[in-house]
């Protein structure tokens, strides 16, 4: 089989991992305590607001997918809807009717690839967004170049962007895509499949058939 890469540092048995990403808190001046909901559509952003603003832990959380709710739920959080989707418009669409009559904050990256917020204010849902941390590539000097054949997993167009900053793209590699969204911002010349859901054990599961010559991608 094919080698497989990651571009994080999620450490997978059989995956090779390439860390392009770093993430960056931006602590700012919250008063969470006015806000009846607030909205995470990263583990990420949870993180981020645990880091500088405690008092999060006392407000209903509505969150994209599971896992999400997993890291809150750790951290003490109150999860109070978990959405199905796991895509951000789809998400913004659960959400419609579940924070009628709310106030609500919605904590992000400074890159996002949905419209959530335009959503769910055409929806005259009464959202506020904050900023709250965001990603980079790290600057590492030595970079394993994947071999030819390999498959390369995309998560977010961030890691897009990051790769190709550091790699050439090889005729022979494959690429897997998290979703639709993410899939747009891969070059043309690069084919590609988009997982069914936005877990990275799909994406993996799909890599793995990749791999091994079972997909005949885009």
């Amino acid at each position: 089989m094919n080698d497989i890469y990651l571009l994080n540092d999620m450490h997978v048995s059989g995956i090779k991992n390439i860390p392009l990403l770093g993430i960056r808190f931006l602590p700012r001046q919250i008063d969470i305590l006015k806000y009846d909901a607030l909205v995470f559509t990263s583990k990420n952003a949870v993180y981020a607001l645990d880091s500088f603003n405690p008092k999060w832990k006392s407000v209903p959380c509505f969150v994209i997918a599971q896992k999400t709710a997993n890291v809150l739920e750790q951290l003490g959080g109150n999860v109070a809807f978990i959405g199905n989707s796991g895509h951000g418009n789809d998400f913004a669409s659960e959400l419609i009717p579940v924070l009628k009559n709310k106030r609500v904050l919605y904590l992000r990256a400074k890159k996002v690839v949905s419209n959530l917020v335009s959503l769910l204010k055409e929806a005259h849902i009464n959202v506020d967004e904050a900023i709250i941390y965001e990603t980079a590539c790290n600057k590492i000097k030595h970079l394993e170049v994947p071999k030819p054949g390999s498959v390369i997993i995309f998560s977010s167009p961030s890691t897009i962007e990051c790769f190709f900053e550091n790699f050439s793209w090889e005729s022979s590699y494959k690429a897997v895509a998290i979703g639709q969204t993410t899939a747009q911002y891969l070059p043309t010349y690069v084919p590609y499949v988009v997982s069914k859901t936005t877990s990275i054990e799909d994406c993996i599961a799909l890599a793995k058939e990749e791999a091994m010559g079972l997909n005949n991608g885009k």
